[in-house]
């Protein structure tokens, strides 16, 4: 499990393909000294396991359900990644619960800078649509994002300097795809309801 902050973003030095999934290697300086394989680490939202690491590179294996379904079927060498740690029993809570499990990619609509910070504009599926509220918490690429505006078909999220300057989102422009993950407690909600009805 995660928290949605990122501790740094890594870049993608090769995409090898491995019959239908993908090994993939990332280097973030020092990012992986404590790591082992098996480790679990977000990759812009994305739960994946380290096969091998030393403290500046890890590899990762993307399975072909992975790639599918989530924005790294349009990686590439060169691109930046978002990267977090799981959080421990004593983690700091500074997001919210993220699990590192894609419900969707969506695409940037607009990019729109503000004196402090910007705004961005992105399409959302309607089957998700009621696990959003205005206010609430959600993950894209990873990062543990208020929703400042829901609109018919779409969310605005604000986004402070900091933020921009630690993660990828600073290279988001109209078009960019990214991993959604909703707030899983509403879900969970939805879930035990529907089984109680059933009962």
């Amino acid at each position: 499990m995660f928290t949605g902050i990122i501790q740094a973003t890594g870049e993608i030095v090769s995409l090898v393909p491995r019959g239908d999934a993908l090994s993939m290697v990332l280097r973030a300086p020092g990012f992986f000294k404590d790591c082992k394989l098996g480790d679990s680490v977000a990759n812009d939202g994305v739960c994946l396991s380290v096969e091998s690491c030393t403290a500046d590179e890890a590899t990762f294996c993307l399975m072909h359900q992975t790639v599918e379904n989530t924005a790294f079927k349009a990686a590439a060498p060169g691109k930046l990644v978002n990267l977090e740690l799981p959080c421990r029993a004593d983690s700091f809570m500074g997001g919210h619960f993220v699990m590192g499990h894609v419900d969707c990619v969506t695409e940037v609509i607009q990019v729109v800078p503000r004196e402090t910070g910007v705004e961005v504009d992105l399409k959302m599926p309607a089957d998700l649509k009621r696990y959003i509220i205005r206010r609430g918490s959600i993950s894209l690429n990873g990062i543990s994002l208020t929703v400042a505006e829901k609109f018919e078909d779409s969310i605005r999220v604000c986004i402070i300097p900091e933020t921009l300057a630690r993660t990828n989102l600073r290279n988001w422009e109209a078009g960019t795809v990214v991993n959604v993950e909703v707030d899983m407690l509403g879900k969970y909600i939805e879930n035990y309801l529907k089984e109680r009805d059933l009962a």
